[in-house]
């Protein structure tokens, strides 16, 4: 029933939801809204989050309530450390419940399956209205989603990127995509020779509240992955604006031809780094968007980078979440290729000699960050040749890295990154050897391993432990178009040069040290 017309509405904002035109705001009057916003034990720790990741979350919910409060709204802050925190959602809002007495309560969905199975429960444990409302932050809801991908039997990015350059008009001319094509990727793959000199990325220097926050998290979670040492993230819209500014002022012109390189030591290359201010509601995706086919029309940016920036925001972002939802919450427990290795230890420490694998690892650890051919073709193509346990990969990814949501994270990892969904989301697995790294990095100069050397002591595992993948899943890959004419290559070898090869993965992948038990999720 409704309640009495002086009561207010209770709105709570969840972490992610930072945004000033949520859904659940717009059309509010200050004087009859209470905004609640909650730092909660369980969902700094569900999985055990980089520090970086929380202190992130944390400050800029902070400063988020910060400019509520000055714009005249009435907003309840519970910290993390205040006596009587519950140490969840439901139970916040319940202490929330009982402070304000609210007629009704106005929510956002939640962009991850558990939190929003939890929102849903609330008509059931509290007296007043509850209503959810849909996350329009997104172009695609979870109907238009459906709608798409219902009796397709390959739900193909590309195609499903085509149908929102439609709807946005984003490059399109008359109809037809700008330049003739809907796709320029294969232009965006140069490989780092040479000096690359990108310019730095904005570095925000931490204020009292974001200190604050740093000085909790050491203080809460010692024990969690990652280092605060280099903590500079933007932490408000205004300093997530400067960021986009900076991008595209300074790196959108060659973002696209260097999107897929990797250099050691250096961790943004052209990259933007705005995907941590995007996934906690700072920055509006369509609005990037917008910026970037006008510095295309401006003459400022190439088609091939302003298409491939537009491509993972609007295509392959929009897309990931659509799946995410469609297909939970079978997803996360998905693996079609049996994979039950558990992840090693060097996916903590970076204590390996493979040079690749430990300056992704270090960048991780430093930054809460490794853009997204370090993510899938070093640490991800690594995982899938050597066989993880998906859930241990999701665990990690969702941990590790500061803009991971599971609805962002858990269909690449199981789609895109293992293959474990059978093939629905990527048309083939992405495997490689150690010459995809060598083409596209500089990292094997240096390695102790020689990635010329595909077999015995001194070859670069990759070299192998391709092989090794390819061979004990023939029964599952081989009829794939893609990828069936490897097992032919396979085969004329001959049966010594298998053996070489099989042995030589057998080994290394013997040698591999299993993470220690805690380092993911609490017991």
């Amino acid at each position: 029933m409704p309640g009495s017309p002086d009561k207010p509405i209770l709105v709570p904002i969840l972490g992610d939801q930072l945004t000033r035109t949520l859904a659940s705001l717009r059309g509010r009057a200050k004087d009859d809204t209470v905004i609640l916003l909650m730092e909660v034990w369980d969902e700094a720790t569900y999985v055990k989050h980089h520090k970086q990741k929380i202190a992130l979350i944390f400050s800029a919910m902070r400063h988020f309530a910060a400019e509520l409060a000055a714009a005249g709204w009435n907003v309840d802050y519970v910290r993390l450390t205040d006596a009587d925190n519950s140490g969840s959602f439901t139970g916040e809002v319940a202490r929330a419940v009982e402070r304000h007495d609210p007629r009704a309560i106005h929510v956002v969905g939640a962009g991850e399956w558990r939190v929003l199975q939890a929102l849903e429960e609330w008509p059931d444990k509290f007296a007043c209205d509850v209503e959810i409302f849909p996350d329009d932050r997104f172009l695609c809801s979870h109907d238009e989603f459906r709608d798409w991908a219902d009796g397709r039997d390959h739900l193909t990015m590309e195609y499903f990127y085509r149908e929102m350059r439609k709807k946005t008009g984003l490059l399109m001319d008359d109809g037809k995509p700008t330049g003739g094509e809907w796709n320029y990727d294969k232009r965006n793959r140069e490989s780092p020779d040479g000096d690359l000199a990108p310019p730095p990325r904005p570095l925000f220097e931490p204020d009292e509240i974001t200190r604050d926050c740093i000085k909790l998290v050491e203080e809460k979670f010692p024990d969690h992955f990652g280092s605060l040492e280099k903590f500079a993230w933007p932490v408000t819209r205004a300093e997530a604006e400067q960021a986009a500014d900076a991008f595209f002022a300074e790196r959108i012109e060659q973002f696209g031809p260097y999107q897929d390189a990797m250099v050691h030591g250096q961790d943004d290359l052209y990259h933007s780094m705005l995907s941590t201010s995007i996934n906690l509601g700072l920055l509006d995706p369509l609005e990037l968007c917008q910026r970037a086919e006008q510095a295309y029309r401006d003459s400022k940016a190439p088609l091939n980078s302003v298409e491939g920036f537009i491509r993972q925001i609007i295509g392959w972002r929009e897309y990931v979440r659509g799946f995410y939802w469609y297909f939970m919450p079978d997803l996360e427990r998905r693996n079609a290729l049996n994979a039950q290795r558990s992840l090693p230890e060097f996916y903590w420490t970076g204590e390996t000699d493979m040079r690749c694998m430990a300056d992704c690892v270090r960048s991780t650890r430093d930054n809460a960050h490794a853009h997204h051919i370090q993510r899938l073709m070093v640490l991800g193509n690594f995982a899938l040749l050597a066989g993880i346990d998906p859930r241990q990969v999701q665990d990690w990814y969702l941990a590790v890295y500061a803009d991971a949501y599971e609805w962002v994270e858990m269909p690449n990892v199981v789609g895109m990154i293992l293959y474990a969904d059978g093939g629905i989301l990527a048309t083939k697995p992405y495997a490689a050897s150690g010459n995809y790294i060598n083409k596209m990095s500089d990292y094997c100069k240096g390695c102790r391993y020689s990635v010329s050397k595909k077999t015995g002591d001194g070859a670069c595992p990759f070299n192998p432990l391709y092989w090794h993948f390819i061979h004990r899943h023939r029964d599952k890959l081989e009829s794939n178009h893609r990828i069936g004419r490897i097992y032919a290559n396979w085969d004329r070898m001959g049966e010594a040069k298998q053996r070489e090869y099989l042995a030589s993965a057998e080994k290394f992948l013997d040698s591999l040290t299993p993470a220690s038990k805690g380092w993911a999720r609490y017991s």
